[in-house]
């Protein structure tokens, strides 16, 4: 019977619970508060900074072109000549006319200062002093009319020689020499365009700016400070083909009032241009600096999942290594964080690996030397021109 009972106590001492697994092990990230810049990206089409359509101001035919089309010309620089014949013979005209109406007016003068002494001793009447002296105006109001008209003459025989009105890049003619062309015509004979700087039309929604104005009213944003060279926000410009524009632009202004057919505001930058790589008409997107945001807690974009109601959620580790899930508000994505408005707070443990081995409510730890791991990789990048560490053996 003894040897019964100890045979039993051994049979149960082999049935023990079996060891409990180890807690999984996790890294985290320390969340820290930091200024971090806002910035969005526009839509936008570049424009001309100047543009003029260059028409004749007389008619005539063109007997020459004086430019090659797609180059630089300079404000003033002469484009076309129209047949001065004619207009130069106005202005003869108008100048015979101007010395006529010159002797008229020194003849009427001399009569008038004539009767205006004989009617002192009345050898004449006052009916004809006054005849005399409303001839010398008439004829004075002749003479301004002759100067006019000469002035006239002169303007339409220099717009004869049609001149560039700005500077810029000028582009196709229409017109050719022999060609007759009219004084106000519909079609332009060539179009003068402005090119550096030039101009870039953004679009901003409404509410996104409505949105920025409540928050520098409420000093959730903070306004960049102006380097006191130049005025207005720095823009930045990515090209259709997905590179970087080299020069820097700055806004100029934005509307005052909204588009009711897209809810959206329209702003205006202005960029240098020297080597024309911005042509009017191309489609771009400029990255606006919209200010700063003061104390940000960012969180890695890895570290935020969705829940079913499409939430963003992050797992934290409490001072007790008890996971917690977290609702977050993101306001906008930085680099490859997201700019959190409230959910989580500085000095918080996210979990930033091994995610999907823990669930809200286990305990976890966390591994030291991931950690470490991490820490070297972030290091490394921060200094690209450090040696890289060797491996370990």
């Amino acid at each position: 019977m003894p040897a019964l009972l100890l045979l039993q106590a051994c049979s149960d001492s082999s049935k023990a619970a079996p060891a409990q697994p180890p807690d999984p092990l996790v890294v985290v990230q320390v969340l820290e508060t930091k200024d971090v810049p806002l910035k969005a990206e526009l839509p936008g089409r570049t424009s001309a900074y100047q543009m003029a359509e260059v028409r004749p101001q007389v008619g005539g035919i063109v007997l020459s072109r004086k430019f090659q089309e797609g180059a630089l010309v300079k404000a003033g620089e002469p484009l076309y000549q129209i047949d001065p014949a004619r207009y130069r013979a106005q202005l003869e005209s108008a100048k015979a006319m101007l010395a006529k109406a010159q002797a008229t007016v020194a003849s009427t003068q001399a009569r008038n200062a004539r009767f205006t002494e004989l009617v002192e001793i009345e050898a004449v009447s006052k009916q004809e002093r006054d005849d005399a002296k409303a001839a010398m105006l008439q004829a004075q109001a002749e003479l301004a009319a002759a100067k006019a008209a000469v002035d006239t003459a002169q303007i339409n025989l220099d717009y004869t020689l049609v001149r560039s009105p700005i500077a810029g890049r000028i582009g196709r003619s229409t017109a050719t020499t022999g060609a007759l062309v009219a004084a106000g015509q519909t079609e332009a004979l060539a179009t003068v365009l402005t090119l550096d700087p030039i101009y870039v039309d953004l679009t901003q929604s409404s509410l996104d700016l409505l949105k920025l104005k409540q928050e520098f009213q409420t000093g959730t944003l903070t306004k960049n400070q102006s380097n006191g060279k130049n005025t207005g926000q720095p823009v930045n410009l990515i090209m259709e083909n997905g590179k970087p524009y080299p020069q820097e632009g700055r806004l100029q202004f934005s509307e005052v009032n909204v588009d009711p057919t897209t809810g959206s505001v329209t702003l205006r930058a202005v960029f240098p241009n020297p080597d024309g790589l911005l042509l009017p008409g191309m489609y771009v997107n400029a990255v606006l600096s919209q200010g700063t945001k003061p104390n940000a807690i960012l969180v890695p974009q890895k570290a935020v999942t969705r829940n079913g109601k499409g939430e963003a959620v992050a797992l934290v580790l409490n001072k007790d290594n008890v996971v917690e899930a977290r609702v977050l508000k993101t306001d906008y994505t930085l680099g490859a964080d997201w700019v959190i408005g409230s959910g989580v707070q500085a000095g918080d443990r996210v979990i930033v690996e091994g995610v999907q081995k823990v669930k809200p409510g286990v305990k976890a730890q966390v591994s030291t030397q991931a950690a470490e791991a991490a820490d070297a990789a972030t290091q490394a990048k921060s200094a690209p021109n450090s040696a890289p560490s060797s491996a370990p053996k």
